[in-house]
């Protein structure tokens, strides 16, 4: 039986933002990724990993996406990633591409058009979250809108937890697997796949807070450098 290739690979991770600048504005971008693939193949590894290129507002470094199927504007358009993926196959290098399906950006199309079966939203306790759950960035997991209703956010609060349960959502990230695949790329890096599926009931567990449970977060206080799992 072969063996997969992933098992044995070496595999180069590329912030896209920071790691090559192909137009000059001070924003690493998709074209300059592309300049530097020969000097990759040169050291010898067997797959590129790119961070997240997708459109985002970037309140998490791009791990908050708006769009799965298309490229924030300051790092090229989808063309730039065809190439990008094209030029790697010939120089014997694979593609890896992050998917994030634990949350949307507050952003997304689904988030603004008020969709809510496909987020996590509850009724809170009183005048507080539903439960004690706490932010990986700081303060409650929880949100309140303004009808009162609380959403999680297990990361920011511009990135809203994902309903798994729901088939919609189910349904839709195989279709961006399926156009990432189409377009060319060997494989994802999942982002926060064990935060997909939440405890049954959420219920507490049992942390001991002293968080305000009216606090609201702006976008500033959101942005961290958290190495992420």
């Amino acid at each position: 039986m072969t063996r997969e290739w992933w098992r044995d690979a070496v595999v180069y991770q590329v912030y896209v933002r920071s790691f090559a600048d192909g137009d000059g504005d001070g924003i690493g971008d998709l074209p300059g990724v592309r300049s530097r693939l020969p000097y990759l193949a040169d050291l010898g590894v067997d797959a590129v990993w790119l961070t997240p290129f997708y459109t985002s507002p970037m309140a998490d470094g791009g791990y908050d996406v708006a769009d799965y199927r298309s490229v924030d504007p300051q790092f090229g358009n989808l063309n730039d990633a065809a190439c990008l993926i094209g030029d790697a196959h010939e120089l014997g290098l694979r593609v890896i591409v992050d998917i994030v399906p634990n949350h949307t950006s507050d952003q997304h199309e689904w988030f603004r058009k008020g969709l809510r079966d496909r987020y996590i939203f509850r009724p809170g306790r009183g005048d507080g979250p539903p439960n004690d759950w706490q932010s990986v960035f700081g303060g409650p997991a929880w949100t309140r809108t303004e009808d009162g209703d609380w959403y999680l956010h297990l990361f920011a609060p511009e990135q809203p937890d994902l309903n798994w349960e729901n088939e919609d959502v189910r349904a839709e990230f195989l279709d961006i697997l399926r156009f990432w695949l189409d377009l060319g790329v060997d494989g994802f890096r999942v982002d926060v796949a064990h935060g997909m599926v939440k405890a049954a009931g959420l219920p507490d567990v049992g942390r001991a807070t002293t968080w305000p449970t009216t606090a609201r977060w702006t976008r500033s206080s959101a942005t961290s450098t958290t190495p992420r799992a």
